[in-house]
This record gives C-alpha cells, sequence and structure tokens, in this order.
C-alpha cells in the first residue's frame, strides 16, 4: 500500500491528505525519502561531467522533494498538534536528520563541485539570482564545516547530532511544564476577573477534564489573569510557575541542557575559526557584528530603563494606597498597570475586548492586504490537521497565488507562542510551485472568539510573516519568502502590526460582538494613545532578554547560564518588578534550535526598519499608498533572499534608517 505522505496528492492545490496520513505513517516515509535523498546527493557529487551550474546547483535545488514533504507534515503537526507519539518521533527524528545534514555538508565530492563554481563564478554567465545563490550555498557549505578534514570533521558531525537532540529535549520539556501545570479557581478565586477571562479558564476548564475554570501557563490565559486577578497571593502562584518553567528539577528541567548547548554551540564556532559563536552567527546578519547589536540594544535600554523605573514608582504608590506592603513584585505590575490604564486613559481592556472579534480581526488583515497588494482570500474546504484549522484561497486578478491556512486556539497540544511556517514554499524551478503557508497562535479559545489588543497584533504580525511567503516571487526555493537574513525577517512582520492601528481599520473592522456597533470614536482615540503605554516594562523585559542572549554567545560559553544570566541582568540594574520575556530555562528562541541564538535582537533591529518604513507611507499619501505599496511588494516581499538586505531596504526607502523611528515609535524619545 503506498504511503499517503509520499503518494500524488490529489487535493485541492496539492494541500497534504491530513485526513489519510497517520502517525505510523512517518517512520517509514521518512526511511524511504532519506534513502531517496542520499542517492540524489550521491549521484549529483559523482556527476562525471564538469561542474556546471545546472548539474550541480540547480541539481540540489531540485533534490529531496519526498524529503520536504515528509519533513512539511511532521513539523507542522509536531509543533501544533503534538502527541506522546509524534514526540517519540521527533526524539528519533532530530538526531537522523542531524546526521543526514551533516554527511551531505562533509561529502568532499560535492563541496568540491560547489567550490569549482565558486572561482569560475564570474565565468559562468549566471544571473543575479543565480550568483546570489551560488555563493549562500558555498557559504552555507563552508559554515557547515565542509572544509573541516579529520578529527575536527568527526566532532562537527558529532556536535551537530547532538545538539539536535538537546533542541528537540528542550523543546518537550517545556511544553511538559507548560501542559502539565494548572490552578482550578473556586468561586472565591474569580474575583475581579472580566467575563472574557472567565470563559477562556472555563474553555481550558473543559480541556483539562477539570470542574470549574482553570489558569493555566498559556500566555493568552495567564496574561489576562495577571492583569486582573485582584487576589494577590494566586498572582503569585501563578506567576512564580510561569517563570519556572524549564526549571523545576527532575526529568524536564532545561538548566543543564542550555549549558551543554552553550558550550557545543562554543567548540562548534571554534572548530570554523570563529572567536566564538556570536561572532560566528552574526557573520551572515545585517548586524554583522556583536558589537553593532550591542550599540542598539543599549541605545535602546537606557530610554527603556528609566521609563520603567518611573512607572514602577507610580505602581507602588498606587499599591501602598490600596494597603499593599513592600515592593513592587512582577506578579503586581500588569495588575497595577491595567488599573493606571483604565485611569489615565479611560480604557478597560474588558470595555475594548469585545470589539476585537478574532473573526473581525482576521478578515481586517485579508482587507489590507487586499488595499495594499490586491490579495483575494476564499475559504477552502479541506482536510486539515486539526478541527481548529481553517484555509483560504489566496488569489489575486483571478490567478491562484498561495494557500493559507490559520490555526488560532490554545491548546495543550500545541508548543507556546505564534509562529508562521510554509509547508511549501514558492518556487519557479525545478517546477512552478505555489505556497502553502500556516499561521499559529495561542489565542484563548471561547465563543465567540475575543482577542485582547496584543493578541490583535500578534495575528496581524504572523500575518505579515504569511505576506511574505505569498508575495514571494523569485526562481529558487532556498531563497524564498522568509528565506533571509534573521534580522531582516521580521521587517515585513513588525511592519504589517502598523496597519491595525490605522484609524480606519479599527473603524471598519473593530466592531462590537453583539450588537455590530463599531468601537466609539473616543475609544477608538483611546486606543491609538495608550499605544505606548507600558513601554518601558515591554521593552526592558524585552531588550533583557536579547542581551542575556548576547552575552551567552559573545564570549566563553558559561557554565552556569543562570548565574550567567543573573551577572547580567544585574549589570544592566534590571527593576526588580520586572522580569526577562524569556527567562534562559523557557528561552525557547534561543535553545529549540540555532535559529534566534545570538539573535533574538532581530526584532529590535527590525522594528528600526519596519518604523521607518511605515514612515515612508505616512510621508506619501497615507497608509495605503499605491505606490509604496508597490514598491514594498517589488524590492522586499517578492524578493526574499534574492539580493542583500541592506541593498533590498535602500532599493525601498533610499536609505538606511535610524534608532530614532524606534524610539518615537515606542514613545521613548527623549
Amino acid at each position: 500500500m503506498t504511503n499517503p505522505i509520499l503518494s500524488d496528492w490529489k487535493t485541492p492545490f496539492e494541500i497534504a491528505p491530513f485526513d489519510q496520513i497517520g502517525d505510523e505513517d512517518f517512520a517509514p516515509a521518512l526511511d524511504v525519502a532519506l534513502a531517496e535523498h542520499d542517492v540524489e546527493m550521491k549521484a549529483i557529487a559523482e556527476n562525471p561531467e564538469a561542474p556546471s551550474f545546472a548539474n550541480t546547483i540547480e541539481a540540489l535545488e531540485g533534490a529531496g522533494r519526498d524529503l520536504d514533504k515528509v519533513l512539511s507534515v511532521f513539523f507542522t503537526v509536531a509543533g501544533a498538534d503534538s502527541n506522546p507519539k509524534r514526540q517519540e518521533l521527533q526524539r528519533d527524528f532530530s538526531p537522523r536528520l542531524a546526521k543526514h545534514w551533516a554527511e551531505i555538508s562533509a561529502n568532499k565530492a560535492l563541496f568540491a563541485r560547489v567550490a569549482d563554481l565558486w572561482a569560475r563564478k564570474d565565468d559562468l554567465g549566471l544571473t543575479p539570482e543565480q550568483e546570489r545563490v551560488l555563493m549562500l550555498t558555498h557559504r552555507g557549505f563552508v559554515r557547515s564545516g565542509a572544509a573541516l578534514e579529520g578529527e575536527a570533521e568527526a566532532r562537527m558531525k558529532e556536535i551537530k547530532a547532538r545538539l539536535a537532540v538537546l533542541g528537540t529535549e528542550f523543546t518537550q520539556n517545556l511544553l511538559a511544564d507548560e501542559s502539565e501545570w494548572f490552578i482550578e479557581l473556586s468561586e472565591a478565586d474569580l474575583d475581579g476577573l472580566p467575563d472574557f477571562v472567565l470563559a477562556a479558564a472555563r474553555a481550558a476548564g473543559e480541556e483539562k477534564g477539570a470542574q470549574g475554570p482553570v489558569i493555566t501557563l498559556s500566555r493568552s490565559l495567564i496574561v489576562p489573569f495577571l492583569q486582573f486577578s485582584s487576589r494577590r497571593d494566586l498572582r503569585e502562584k501563578a506567576y512564580l510557575a510561569w517563570a519556572a518553567r524549564g526549571a523545576n528539577g527532575g526529568k524536564t528541567d532545561n538548566r543543564a541542557i542550555a549549558a551543554e548547548i552553550l558550550k557545543l554551540r562554543e567548540e562548534r564556532a571554534h572548530l570554523l575559526g570563529y572567536e566564538n559563536f556570536a561572532a560566528f552567527k552574526l557573520e551572515t546578519e545585517m548586524a554583522k557584528t556583536p558589537a553593532r547589536v550591542k550599540e542598539l540594544l543599549m541605545d535602546v535600554w537606557g530610554p527603556a530603563k528609566a521609563r520603567a523605573e518611573a512607572d514602577g514608582e507610580i505602581l507602588t504608590r498606587m499599591m501602598h494606597a490600596e494597603g499593599g506592603n513592600g515592593d513592587l513584585e512582577p506578579w503586581d505590575w500588569r495588575y497595577y498597570a491595567e488599573k493606571r490604564r483604565r485611569a489615565e486613559y479611560d480604557l478597560d481592556e474588558a470595555e475594548l475586548k469585545p470589539y476585537l472579534q478574532l473573526e473581525k480581526m482576521r478578515e481586517a488583515a485579508f482587507a489590507c492586504a487586499n488595499r495594499l497588494f490586491g490579495l483575494e482570500f476564499e475559504p477552502l474546504d479541506v482536510a486539515l490537521y486539526h478541527p481548529d484549522c481553517l484555509a483560504w484561497n489566496v488569489t489575486r486578478n483571478g490567478q491562484h497565488l498561495a494557500v493559507f491556512i490559520g490555526d488560532y486556539f490554545a491548546r495543550g497540544s500545541k508548543r507556546s507562542g505564534a509562529w508562521c511556517s510554509a509547508m511549501r514554499s514558492q518556487a519557479k524551478y525545478p517546477e512552478v510551485q505555489t505556497p502553502v503557508v500556516i499561521n499559529v497562535c495561542n489565542f484563548a479559545k471561547s465563543t465567540p472568539a475575543l482577542l485582547s489588543y496584543d493578541d490583535a497584533r500578534t495575528l496581524f504580525h504572523e500575518f505579515g510573516h504569511a505576506l511574505h511567503q505569498m508575495l514571494s516571487n523569485v526562481t529558487y526555493e532556498s531563497i524564498s519568502g522568509t528565506s533571509v537574513a534573521r534580522d531582516f525577517v521580521e521587517l515585513p512582520s513588525q511592519l504589517f502590526e502598523h496597519w491595525l492601528e490605522v484609524p480606519e481599520v479599527l473603524s471598519e473592522f473593530a466592531t462590537h460582538v453583539e450588537t455590530g456597533a463599531p468601537m466609539p470614536e473616543a475609544m477608538r482615540d483611546k486606543v491609538l494613545k495608550a499605544a505606548t503605554f507600558d513601554m518601558g516594562f515591554q521593552t526592558v523585559e524585552y531588550v533583557a532578554s536579547a542581551l542575556v542572549d548576547l552575552e551567552f554567545h559573545d564570549g566563553p560559553a558559561p557554565t552556569d547560564p543562570m548565574a550567567k544570566q543573573a551577572e547580567v541582568l544585574a549589570e544592566l540594574g534590571m527593576p526588580h518588578a520586572i522580569g526577562m520575556r524569556h527567562a534562559t530555562p523557557q528561552f525557547a528562541h534561543v535553545f529549540s534550535g540555532d535559529g534566534y541564538s545570538s539573535g533574538y535582537y532581530s526584532y529590535m533591529w527590525s522594528e528600526v526598519m519596519d518604523a521607518d518604513a511605515f514612515a515612508s507611507f505616512e510621508e506619501a499619501g497615507g497608509a495605503f499608498d499605491p505606490e509604496r505599496a508597490k514598491s514594498l511588494e517589488d524590492n522586499i516581499l517578492s524578493k526574499g533572499g534574492s539580493e542583500d538586505p541592506e541593498d533590498l531596504y535602500k532599493a525601498f526607502r533610499g536609505r538606511l534608517p535610524g534608532v530614532e523611528a524606534l524610539l518615537k515609535g515606542r514613545g521613548l524619545a527623549a
């Protein structure tokens, strides 16, 4: 019987046939796909013909189609709808895949062909895009250790395999801590909680099999609980559990894993001739060096810390006025900040939330994409991996461009956070293929589903990533969509957040869940004025995390990451009542894989650009200026990684930005 993963997918737009795929299909499919890929790699490496771009680089681009199918399906469900069997498979697959890719990058015959082409690049008659793909391919081989010999080569393979295992363990430990902990709430525990929090807590209780409402460690539930619960003892209990994820001792503790990961990364960098891992990692990013990253972060840290400390004094006075004793604690900040927001802006999250329906906010994102880029979204009736998922056919002028899938609700089987991934990326070689793009979020589930303003911003953020995938227009998949420098990839996502704050967007789509009435103009104005409220807190918790990440990798690997974290925070003068956005044992961005290691700063690096980029719309004809939209698509969204990101941004804006627009946008400018 044909494995459904490896069969021809006779589905609309060749979407994976999730209703036909079982967990028992993954391992056999991977066996076949890896073997096929090995044969393809051997054929390329041992081709008796002289190396050419077609028989080497394009051959590499066209290889591994079945492997792509297996991994796209598996890692989609492993991240968004895990179960014990999928976790077991992930633990098995990770070292096998690491070994597979390590053997390819260490294939001397294959690297010799790539190196030969690189040496003759000026004589090959390549297009600019082909030159870029050749450069990236050659650089990728070198940075993977293809030029290493003997013991160094063997050790590099060991390091990669071990890092793959550790990254999987880190992720699964964090998921276990997040999914297993919850507080059952009695009637006496509900004081201060608005209806939308109660509805989400009851839905979470149903999922957990509890008799009533519960608070879990899902950000979409615990943050509003910390905002509204008047029970300081329960806020403390919930916050400490949230902060302790990955650091509870026992089999799910991530602290030793983090230490080993940092040590192995340092060794990997040394084998490749770099002083430390940050120098290795940042070489290919826009920032280029750790010094430039630290300069940006410290330029922002000073104003952010000053604002946070001033805000903390106000919140402490509020707490003392209510009879609270002692210092303002991390479990107090959000509670008193919410009270202050209501007092200063007359803005109550409980009054605001009925105007932020998930369905309407998604419709708003679609409408902005239509006005900016002419995209249309038609619902698709297809089998997906979970009943919560929805799909759309994305077209322009009647032509199919992409499939978009939305998976918005939190559940115990889904890892925390929000992300965008492509089950298939856009390409024209070896054949034309359109992207299948997924946005995964963790919004509290209720009927109807209501969002916080932060949730709505997250929806727009992830949809910005999706647009980067959907509007990609390159030849080769390796440079398609979001295959760009890590500190450039957040530009489209963070830029698209700005359209949520366009008054006409809120006026049209922020409508009351019961009456259908648009958000009152006075409330809308308050929302926009409050956009930078508590920005000192938000910036401090983020920048602290980014600086800890950088310090972990910019120098000798710490033997005790928790001690190093404490040292960095002490040197910064971290305010007592603010925690890192991601403390080390739960810092999945950095320790689940190499993606954001030494690179958590990327959001802020991109924010410097997104603030400047949106200003260019405001300086032109407004948020929907057609010429600016066309330039954004032509110079950034359609280009993927086909050109250097600095060149792409300059083509769009005419220059590189400074930090001033970011500080102004965050309300931190002097």
